[in-house]
């Protein structure tokens, strides 16, 4: 079970939600949380067909997206996703 986070530095939405993916890297010891930069990881990034909105959560299983987050989201949102796929 593994979260892949894909964000960028001038991108506002992601420089908000750092610090909530911060705290859920704290209340969930048990999860993986890769993070890939949009520029710097171009490469891996084009694996996941990412558009044009930031940042993007996409959470695998086995190698497989089950589901995927996009956009900036509340606390409580991001909260929902990783529990869902816990």
């Amino acid at each position: 079970m593994k979260f892949i986070k894909i964000n960028a530095v001038w991108c506002p939405a992601c420089i908000v939600t750092n610090k909530i993916w911060k705290d859920i890297k704290k209340d969930y010891s048990d999860i993986e949380i890769e993070e890939l930069d949009f520029d710097f990881d171009e490469e891996e990034v084009e694996k996941y067909n990412v558009g044009e909105i930031l940042p993007v959560v996409i959470f695998m299983n086995e190698d497989k997206e089950v589901e995927r987050l996009i956009g900036e989201k509340t606390r409580e949102e991001i909260y929902d996703f990783v529990e869902r796929n816990r």
